[in-house]
């Protein structure tokens, strides 16, 4: 079985400019000390706006490791994928996120269920995880429960990983299962059970993507608890290393997030959570890229200034459309956004300093950064424009990508 990293840090390149100034971020936080392992990720939703294909993504890595020299191991992700939309993804990849959120919630069937069952009765009763203090009262009607709404989702990813190991063979490929897309966030005994589900499907899971409490915003901090948080994470942890030992699922197995990027508040809990258990950790980012390529466009002026300009007005003109596919992950307060003729008017710096994510900046505005997270559409209607535009600024541009993930998110979550 190809075995991942301890440390692995996904990051999205929409339109496949930044592959060496990402991979530049990597080989910064390995020379500062942190063993960490590169993973470009891209979703079919992407490819699909942005007119590419999952070999674009291969052929930009690899060149990106070519050019720079990297020796590491490094990935290419199947970022969310179903059975509907793996296939174009197999060649290229060798990292898969299986997605299962439409089957969360649904109904296996009742002999699937009774199965299921019988696996875990050994564990009912008083359930004690070591790491965490109080045992847990696990019940036949617990076990049911999760089932009901996590067992269907599991055969789903066992499906789709047979799907995947047939045509690329059991050694290849790491595997990622994702139950984050959810309502609520799974407790210590759920997240146990959807492993022992993962288990008895035979899927040798490496990360593992639950949802956590509080909002996981595109491109802002957290918003939520942090003293749940913390709870939560460290709890997951521990659930972790016990069904690992339990189930015989790989010793690999570590926490993934999504939504990664730009959660500053939460990234020293993380930090200090990881060492405590002496555990890996997956951190998937997309989006972040994506507006450091826009806060360099601003700083170059002239051109990349007049681009980023459009794309603000373009975007606050299509404002419902951009916004409802993503209504759960962003909070846009509209009277908060700036006129985009005022906009129009605006220096390099002020445009950089309302988006780059500085919350001690009188500035800064989340909104204005929101809706450019997911403006991104924009720039793939811009096209030919845009793109020229990347590559006549590629110098400011790539400094700023390489700064954010390497100061903002390497350090302070791995170091």
């Amino acid at each position: 079985m190809l075995k991942i990293e301890r440390y692995t840090f996904g990051t999205g390149d929409r339109f496949s400019h930044q592959g060496r100034a990402q991979l530049q971020a990597i080989l910064k936080a390995r020379e500062a000390g942190i063993d960490v392992h590169p993973v470009w990720n891209k979703s079919n939703r992407e490819h699909s706006f942005i007119k590419t294909k999952p070999d674009d993504v291969r052929a930009e890595a690899d060149a990106a490791v070519a050019a720079l020299g990297f020796t590491g191991a490094y990935y290419v992700d199947a970022d969310h994928i179903g059975l509907k939309t793996v296939d174009a993804f197999i060649p290229a990849s060798d990292f898969f996120t299986l997605d299962v959120a439409d089957f969360v919630g649904k109904a296996a069937e009742g002999h699937a269920v009774e199965a299921f069952l019988k696996a875990v009765r050994r564990y009912t009763g008083s359930l004690s995880i070591p790491g965490i203090e109080r045992p847990f009262e696990l019940t036949e009607k617990t076990v049911r429960e999760a089932a009901g709404k996590f067992l269907l989702a599991a055969q789903e990813a066992g499906r789709i990983y047979r799907h995947v190991k047939e045509r690329k063979g059991t050694d290849n490929f790491i595997t990622e299962v994702s139950v984050d897309e959810t309502d609520v966030p799974q407790n210590p005994v759920e997240l146990f059970l959807i492993l022992a589900m993962i288990a008895e499907e035979s899927i040798p899971v490496q990360t593992i993507a639950p949802k956590f409490t509080g909002r996981f915003n595109k491109g802002v901090d957290y918003v939520g608890n942090l003293a749940q948080f913390e709870k939560e994470f460290d709890e997951d942890l521990s659930v972790i290393a016990f069904a690992i030992r339990e189930f015989g699922l790989p010793d690999t197995l570590k926490l993934s997030v999504h939504s990664g990027s730009d959660k500053f508040s939460i990234y020293p809990i993380i930090n200090r959570l990881i060492k405590k258990h002496n555990a890996g950790l997956h951190v998937k980012t997309a989006g972040t890229t994506g507006l450091e390529e826009l806060i360099g466009l601003a700083e170059a002026g002239g051109e990349g200034l007049e681009v980023v300009k459009e794309i603000y007005a373009q975007a606050h003109d299509h404002f419902a459309e951009l916004v409802a596919p993503y209504s759960t992950v962003i909070d846009i307060d509209p009277d908060k956004l700036p006129p985009p003729k005022s906009v129009m008017d605006w220096s390099s710096s002020q445009y950089a300093d309302a988006l780059r994510h500085v919350e001690s900046s009188p500035h800064y505005n989340p909104n204005f950064r929101q809706l450019l997270h997911v403006g991104f559409k924009i720039a793939a209607w811009m096209g030919k424009r845009f793109t020229d535009a990347l590559e006549a600024d590629e110098e400011i541009v790539g400094r700023n990508v390489t700064k954010n993930l390497f100061e903002r998110h390497l350090l302070p979550i791995f170091a």
